[in-house]
């Protein structure tokens, strides 16, 4: 399939932060092999000029989602902490737009577009086809790709530049057939190629 990038479409990066990388504090298993695969989408939609937004988990110390605190996930990402940033090596331009979600502390928030202004931007921008790879496939990419759907966007699954979680075996088999079956589409750099 070829996948040509158009003035409409926009990248999107989900959590590839440190905490959800190999001895981070919610490890996504082999999570640092979608570093350079999303260099090469940054590397593609720069040249290009389209938009690139990153989301992060950005949660304060009393976070819902925290074991502590009745959550399912040990703290992690808390806001300003190191585990928090960035992957080293993730070669965000310095024009991306940061999306922090999961900032109010009672507030869960695995899609990108939960309680952010990920919509807002992307419709000032006249935006209308979604590229959306990270971490983790299971859970906040499967989330921001179904909230995309959900707004008429036109979605690519990136599959070569996403990992999952799979807390039970099978997890990311199943979100990656949900997204297609809502009508997602899968594709990889060679697609844009």
């Amino acid at each position: 399939m070829k996948v040509k990038v158009t003035p409409y479409d926009a990248l999107i990066i989900v959590d590839v932060q440190k905490d959800f990388l190999p001895g981070g504090a919610l490890p996504v298993p082999k999570g640092d092999e979608v570093v350079e695969p999303l260099n090469e989408y940054i590397a593609f939609f720069t040249s290009k000029g389209q938009p690139i937004f990153a989301t992060r988990d950005w949660h304060p110390e009393n976070h819902v989602s925290f074991r502590e605190n009745g959550g399912l996930w040990p703290k992690h990402c808390v806001q300003w902490t190191e585990g928090a940033s960035f992957a080293d090596g993730l070669k965000l331009p310095p024009d991306t737009f940061i999306i922090n979600k999961g900032d109010r502390p009672e507030l869960e928030a695995y899609s990108g577009f939960q309680g952010t202004l990920l919509h807002s931007l992307l419709k000032e921008r006249g935006v209308k086809r979604l590229f959306i790879g990270g971490l983790a496939t299971d859970y906040c990419v499967k989330n921001t790709v179904l909230g995309a759907l959900n707004l008429g966007y036109t979605v690519f699954f990136l599959e070569d530049a996403s990992r999952g979680v799979d807390v039970n075996p099978g997890d990311v088999e199943r979100a990656v057939e949900e997204m297609l079956l809502r009508g997602a589409v899968k594709a990889t750099l060679d697609d844009l190629r």
